[in-house]
């Protein structure tokens, strides 16, 4: 029977490249990186399409690696341990964003790893079939993010949600594929676990940010292909905006801090180093120092404005650069 079941799954693999009978890629491992986010209902999401996908001969895992979260979000996510072939793993301390997908990228069993992030939502009942029947020599494919209608307004005052719908022009595949390692990002990818082992997070970062940024970089030089695809997770929430403020400052922190790895990925970092003046330098620095509580507090507030957003950024990172006297 072991041969026989053998056989099949061969012919299977074989046929799936001219037929939609049963996925091109015959085993995954859904891996979710989770630090306070109640992640539950995102993995009831794609264990249902997984096992409907089991019927057709996939082999699947679903891993949840919790990185330190409180008490409240560890026993809302320990239900995911009750569904068949899912894993909630409790590590106990904070590792950092890039340590904790390691980590996750290491416990997995199977071929393929399929990273999402845990604040994410399926959209689509076909979402794990459009990745599985991808071309099989594609080792790094990007499914992006799309957003939510606000249809009834509810996020018409936060900050994160506009900065989002602003850029959403940008997110379909084939902007994506113009600058296919610039806008690489780590919300929604699959990739090979043996090309994920050898190219690791640099766990170098902890904080929040620019860890994916640093992964397409890398990928682009090792001329590792990256191909973006249009199948997007979606946007579960938006956080208020006193948090997204503080999450932007802590990622122009990691920003100035990995500038040098990160040069020409960034279009602050572009943006910072393409001024020459030291009179527009200390120009804009001064208005941060004068007017940037004051900026802080509108994007705080019930009316941010995105061009103040703009302002708000580079003058935040040209106020570290000053520290150290060095962009």
């Amino acid at each position: 029977m072991p041969v026989l079941a053998n056989i099949f799954r061969f012919l299977c693999y074989n046929i799936s490249f001219f037929c939609n009978f049963v996925p091109v890629k015959t085993n995954l491992s859904i891996v979710i990186p989770t630090y306070n986010n109640k992640c539950a209902d995102l993995v009831r999401q794609l264990h249902g399409q997984a096992r409907l996908l089991a019927d057709e001969g996939l082999h699947f895992e679903i891993l949840v690696g919790d990185d330190g979260s409180t008490d409240d979000f560890l026993a809302a996510n320990r239900v995911i341990n009750t569904l068949s072939g899912c894993r909630y793993l409790e590590r106990g301390f904070n590792s950092g964003r890039a340590a904790i997908r390691n980590f996750l990228a290491q416990e997995a069993r199977y071929d393929w790893l399929l990273f999402l992030d845990a604040d994410m939502l399926v959209v689509n009942d076909q979402f794990l079939r459009r990745y599985l029947e991808q071309p099989g020599d594609e080792l790094v494919i990007d499914g992006g993010v799309c957003i939510p209608t606000d249809e009834h307004g509810q996020w018409s005052s936060n900050l994160r949600y506009l900065y989002e719908r602003a850029a959403a022009g940008h997110y379909g595949a084939d902007q994506r594929q113009k600058n296919p390692y610039h806008d690489f990002h780590t919300a929604n990818f699959l990739i090979s676990r043996q090309l994920m082992l050898r190219h690791p997070f640099d766990e170098r970062f902890r904080r929040y940010g620019y860890e994916d940024v640093l992964l397409g970089k890398q990928l682009c030089q090792d001329r590792i292909s990256i191909r973006h695809i249009d199948n997007p997770v979606g946007f579960s929430s938006f956080e208020p905006n006193d948090s997204f403020v503080g999450k932007t400052e802590e990622g122009l922190q990691t920003l100035h801090q990995f500038r040098h790895e990160l040069r020409g990925y960034s279009r602050i970092l572009t943006a910072a180093e393409g001024i020459h003046s030291g009179a527009v330098l200390a120009a804009i620095r001064l208005w941060h120092g004068l007017f940037g509580r004051l900026e802080r507090r509108n994007l705080c507030g019930s009316h941010p404005n995105l061009s103040l957003f703009k302002l708000y950024k580079l003058g935040y990172y040209l106020t570290l650069t000053k520290k150290t006297k060095s962009l």
